[in-house]
Parts: structure tokens; C-alpha cells; sequence
């Protein structure tokens, strides 16, 4: 009896293991062709979410200023990026140069 269910078991990960795989291809395949756009909603959600941290210490009233304070040294990293990406030659910032 306990052959059965070694049997069962071993079939039943072995069904796992290809739906899982055919699970990963399907998402693959599908999500292919929208791999640039999705990209770039990505890249414009963070710039937005950049422009919301930052916006209190570029003169722009931000009701959010209280939460996204805490967030500004995890983002630093990324500021320069961010705002040559968005036109900007300099820093915003008259006391943050980062360039």
C-alpha cells in the first residue's frame, strides 16, 4: 500500500513541476512583446513616485510630505537618473548637488 502512495506522490510532483513550467512559459510568451511597454509604465511609475518624495525640498507642496520623508535617503541613489531623465541638466536641489 505505501508503494501506491510513494507513487502517487512522485506523480503528483511531477504534475507540479510541469505546470509549473508550462505556467512559466505561457507567462513568458505572453508578456514578450508587452516587455518594452511595461518597462517604461514601470520607469514612469517611479518617476512619479521620485517627484512625490522629492517634490517638498523642490518648492512643490506635497500632502504626502510627512510619509515619503522617510524614503528620500533610499532614493538618493537614484536621483541623478531621475532627473536628467525628466530635462533637468542640474540638480533641483539649490543644497543636493549630485552632478
Amino acid at each position: 500500500m505505501s508503494d501506491d502512495g510513494d507513487t502517487q506522490d512522485s506523480r503528483r510532483e511531477r504534475l507540479r513541476a510541469w505546470l509549473s513550467q508550462a505556467r512559466f512559459a505561457a507567462e513568458e510568451f505572453y508578456s514578450a512583446r508587452y516587455r518594452g511597454a511595461i518597462a517604461r509604465a514601470r520607469r514612469d511609475e517611479d518617476d512619479l513616485f521620485m517627484l512625490l518624495v522629492f517634490s517638498e525640498m523642490m518648492g512643490v507642496p506635497n500632502p504626502a510630505a510627512y510619509y515619503t520623508l522617510e524614503l528620500q535617503p533610499l532614493l538618493l541613489e537614484r536621483f541623478h537618473e531621475w532627473h536628467r531623465r525628466m530635462g533637468m541638466e542640474r540638480s533641483p536641489l539649490d543644497h543636493f548637488r549630485c552632478c
